[in-house]
């Protein structure tokens, strides 16, 4: 790691306080939507462990199953094609090369330092996920038949935390990248529709509670966020690559 003399972390310092006072706004609702996504999931982990949500999410799984046979879910043959197709881009597969190809894409931009840190947010978030299904160790649901083949534990569920951390960590990087505002609004918001998708697919294919997927979207959010925020700091001290240079007001448009 690069070494700093003692002027060196003045400067930073000073960058840092004019840098907080710029976007004391954003780093405060950054800070508040970490903390409320950890809280969120120590309390719906909290719940589980307890047993209090079983009635809930096994209504929940239920409900999206047809009354008279809970081997089919609700609505026609596409809807349930559509949700095998909306769970697979929460797989290790669809993940895995969307993570490559967007490294891919930076490393042949030249910005190859932020190419690496990509796949270290996106490998930590993973064992994160998997750690977290060790210690709680929660079974699957068992209620109906699981639509989808399933390896590990219930949880938090992992295709809604890695959907969550991949989709939005790209997302903020192809937002950073572009000047107007209307297209990082729109990137950010399929982000989020994506992982959402993702997250209600998993229940409808009864391999998930919906406090797994809760707990899975919170903890996801929350990585993605502090790794956006680290990012920004590491950009700012030039550890990695800068942004863009900064649009003009009517680019922001």
């Amino acid at each position: 790691m690069q070494m700093f003399s003692h002027g060196q972390w003045l400067a930073h310092g000073r960058w840092l306080l004019a840098w907080l006072k710029r976007r004391e706004a954003f780093l405060l609702l950054a800070c508040l939507i970490v903390v409320a996504a950890v809280w969120g999931f120590v309390e719906i982990a909290s719940e589980v462990l307890e047993g209090d949500t079983r009635a809930f999410d096994q209504w929940m799984v239920r409900a999206m199953r047809q009354p008279d046979d809970p081997a089919v879910p609700l609505g026609p043959l596409w809807l349930q094609e559509m949700g095998r197709d909306a769970t697979a881009l929460g797989g290790m597969g669809s993940l895995t090369f969307f993570t490559l190809a967007v490294t891919g894409y930076l490393w042949l931009d030249d910005r190859r330092r932020m190419a690496l840190f990509v796949l270290a947010a996106t490998f930590s978030g993973l064992l994160i996920s998997l750690g977290l299904k060790q210690i709680i160790a929660r079974p699957r649901p068992d209620l109906v038949p699981q639509l989808s083949h399933v390896v590990t534990s219930s949880f938090p569920s992992g295709h809604s935390m890695l959907s969550a951390v991949v989709y939005l960590t790209l997302g903020s990087l192809l937002a950073a990248s572009t000047p107007r505002r209307v297209l990082k609004i729109y990137v950010l918001t399929l982000a989020i529709l994506l992982s959402l998708l993702i997250g209600v697919s998993r229940i409808y294919l009864g391999v998930h509670y919906p406090t797994d997927v809760l707990a899975g979207w919170m903890a996801g959010l929350a990585w993605a966020l502090l790794c956006l925020l680290v990012a920004r700091w590491l950009q700012h001290s030039r550890q990695i690559e800068p942004e863009p240079d900064t649009p003009s007001p009517r680019e922001r448009q």
